[in-house]
């Protein structure tokens, strides 16, 4: 409970900030998610305008199947990478177009957005006793942990990335201005989310962004290099709808993407004890005696990510799932309104179709992002860390440390260790954190065996 002299800002998940502040809070949002969901389009090869676009549209299916309850935004998923690029790219399929190649990952998209459906079902009619002890908090908050960690080279690299235009001799004198800009923008990030008061507190993300921007914008009219450009979308039209592609059936889709569903359960368990957890916590210091059973909707979450998959399959775009990201940005900023993820949602389909609007976000220069990812996926990780404080795991615990122990080095070793992070065993290439997951809940189900 707040003190009489303290006032607490934030909102919970059935409150709606004013107008004005919606709007920024929605671009906060979008801000944070945009990173990942056009990385993942790039490296997947689908269309980044129809990927964002799906973004979008699946979040409003999600929002709309879970009746608002649950304040979580869909955006593409980096477990699918591998299981997506390797229909892309197989031999099988080489003398297919683009979008033949789209059309038949899409339909092992769909396929896995029914695996998760009839997973929430079944974790429905299961109860939350019987998923305390497959996914305890053990699993969960380690998992939490591990997603956080494996995305810290990304964000290192982002942080250190300059334009390519730059000439080689001039390479390692943009590469630190690069690094400028990130620390920039990391420290103001950091600053505004510590001191800023009042409302201004749940902008740190959109106040360091722009801060991290401006500094790119001076340090490249000083130095001569473009750290920012608004033609990376080239085209004379200034509407451009997102080029849209139906499914084709394949079997092979299906054996190589929708296994992957299974793995990402425990990743959306983490996400739902993360949110539970802020939430109550805002709730209480904002003196409502209400309770949000967060947690215990794990199922409904799960059946509103499989409806997310199947529309972002449908139209063309990657399989996803609710974003940290996004996570990280409401427990900051203490904004789980689900008034401003459908906002950001709707922006983000508006995004995808006017090309001005496209280059804009494109113009955010890849060191500003890696300052702001820097504390974005740390916050993640130590979600995870908050996850196993507040569940009270004894840490002391063999059984406890085994667990943890494993997963931890499992999906951090295999994240760095191998190229693309897939554990090359038994003549398969895996997804680390999958296998981690998926080890951990196995190992913990064995080392229950005898408690009753």
């Amino acid at each position: 409970m707040s003190t009489k002299n303290e006032e607490i800002h934030g909102y919970l998940p059935d409150e709606r900030p004013p107008v004005i502040g919606l709007i920024f809070f929605a671009l906060q949002q979008i801000v944070v998610m945009f990173p990942a969901t056009v990385l993942v389009a790039l490296i997947t090869g689908f269309h980044v305008s129809t990927t964002i676009f799906a973004s979008g549209l699946a979040t409003l299916g999600f929002i709309l199947v879970t009746g608002r309850k649950i304040p979580l935004y869909y955006g593409s998923s980096f477990s699918y990478i591998s299981a997506i690029a390797s229909i892309m790219s197989a031999e099988a399929f080489t003398n297919y177009t683009l979008d033949d190649k789209i059309a038949i990952a899409q339909f092992g998209i769909i396929m896995s957005g029914f695996v998760s459906i009839i997973a929430g079902y079944i974790i429905k009619r299961s109860g939350k006793d019987t998923i305390d002890k497959v996914l305890p908090p053990t699993v969960t908050g380690s998992i939490a942990i591990i997603i956080g960690l494996s995305l810290a080279a990304n964000a290192m690299l982002d942080a250190s990335t300059y334009p390519a235009v730059v000439l080689e001799s001039q390479a390692e004198f943009a590469g630190g201005m690069a690094w400028l800009i990130a620390i920039i923008t990391l420290i103001s990030t950091i600053l505004y989310s510590v001191y800023l008061k009042g409302k201004l507190s749940q902008l740190p993300i959109l106040f360091g962004l722009l801060t991290g921007y401006l500094s790119a914008i001076i340090i490249g009219g000083i130095t001569g290099i473009p750290f920012i450009t608004f033609d990376t979308v080239q085209t004379a039209s200034i509407i451009s709808i997102p080029k849209f592609t139906l499914p084709i059936p394949n079997l092979a889709a299906v054996i190589a993407i929708m296994p992957i569903a299974i793995a990402t359960i425990p990743e959306s368990t983490a996400h739902i004890y993360q949110l539970d957890i802020y939430v109550n916590d805002l709730a209480r210091k904002k003196g409502s005696d209400k309770k949000y059973n967060i947690e215990d909707k794990l199922g409904l979450n799960l059946i509103g990510d499989g409806l997310g998959d199947i529309i972002s399959g449908f139209i063309g775009g990657p399989a996803g799932t609710n974003y940290g990201e996004n996570i990280s940005a409401m427990a900051i900023s203490k904004n789980f309104s689900v008034s401003v993820l459908i906002l950001a949602a709707i922006f983000t389909m508006i995004i995808s179709c006017f090309t001005p609007l496209i280059n804009v976000i494109y113009s955010i220069p890849k060191c500003v992002i890696g300052g702001l990812s820097i504390y974005l996926f740390g916050v993640i990780a130590a979600q995870g860390i908050t996850i196993m404080m507040d569940k009270k795991v004894d840490m002391f615990n063999s059984k406890n440390l085994a667990v943890i122990a494993v997963i931890l080095i499992v999906g951090l070793g295999g994240s760095f260790g191998f190229p693309g992070s897939m554990i090359p065993m038994f003549g398969i290439q895996i997804p680390a954190i999958a296998t981690a997951a998926i080890v951990g809940i196995i190992l913990n189900l064995l080392l229950s065996l005898d408690n009753k």
